[in-house]
């Protein structure tokens, strides 16, 4: 072996925490170019501009938008869940377009501001515990929904009992387990917009999950994984909604695009009388995202 051989085996390794710091500082360049990126994007973007001036929460409202126009998903006094609500936007539209009477109720492991006339609760939708409590919620009819004054000035006049669905005032004495399924559906409409929020691993924004860069940027780069993960949270609402949706209400879900979407097409036609596949104009064409729409839950 030669001296300078020698001289090299004598060297110190790097340790760990310096192959950490250098990697942590190369992804840090890289995120911080892709933020400038997608800001420039943002201020260039059409939709992104008339969200401002409508004061929307974002221009993803327009996607709902959209598929309302072509659908009439929406009328007044509905009930409607909102997975993945967080910023707000599709909260928003919902809230709008189910006035005066409607109830908007928004779900997000995110905390974000609600929406004017939105009840909203933060938490795992995946996590049994939030589910409970989602049907909790849901279980009485005039829980989040605004109020009249009565004739006399009662501001606890119901809304409902001019407008009771008939699925719901089944008689308590007596029911069976069907009934008690039954009882479960009070819900119109159920919007999935749910995507897997990056993990976050340092700098000040690991506190502020209210940040909307990374809040919203939460897709891998990775097709395959972003579309198994966007299955797996489609099935969980669809699961939801089987248990939670009335007769002829309707179920409205984002999902990108791969090989499994094929077999969730199956299963929503097995419970709405028709599903449609459709990527609205507002959907960016470099963007692999898609909606399914089912229409008038079967009874």
């Amino acid at each position: 072996m030669s001296s300078h051989s020698l001289y090299l085996t004598m060297l110190p390794l790097p340790s760990l925490r310096f192959y950490r710091t250098a990697y942590l500082q190369a992804f840090g360049q890289v995120r911080q170019a892709s933020s400038k990126r997608w800001q420039a994007r943002q201020q260039k973007d059409q939709f992104t501009k008339e969200a401002a001036v409508q004061g929307l929460k974002s221009r993803a409202a327009f996607k709902l938008l959209q598929i309302d126009e072509k659908y009439r998903i929406f009328k007044g006094g509905q009930t409607v869940v909102d997975l993945g609500y967080a910023p707000g936007s599709w909260s928003q539209v919902a809230a709008n377009r189910t006035q005066p009477h409607g109830r908007v109720l928004g779900v997000d492991i995110i905390p974000a501001q609600p929406p004017k006339g939105v009840s909203t609760i933060q938490g795992n939708f995946l996590a049994p515990e939030i589910q409970t409590y989602i049907r909790d919620f849901l279980r009485t009819p005039d829980r989040g929904r605004p109020r009249q004054p009565g004739l006399l000035g009662d501001t606890n006049t119901s809304l409902l009992e001019s407008n009771t669905d008939p699925e719901s005032t089944i008689k308590i004495a007596g029911k069976d387990k069907e009934d008690d399924k039954i009882l479960e559906r009070t819900v119109d409409v159920v919007l999935s917009d749910m995507s897997a929020p990056w993990h976050q691993t340092s700098g000040f924004w690991k506190r502020s999950l209210s940040a909307p860069y990374n809040r919203m940027m939460n897709t891998s780069g990775v097709s395959f994984r972003d579309h198994a993960g966007s299955m797996d949270l489609c099935n969980a609402a669809l699961r939801f909604s089987s248990d939670v949706l009335k007769t002829g209400g309707h179920f409205i879900c984002k999902f990108y695009q791969g090989a499994e979407d094929k077999e969730l097409e199956m299963q929503l036609k097995g419970l709405f009388k028709k599903v449609h596949r459709l990527k609205p104009e507002s959907s960016r064409s470099e963007s692999k995202e898609s909606f399914f729409v089912g229409l008038e839950r079967k009874p």
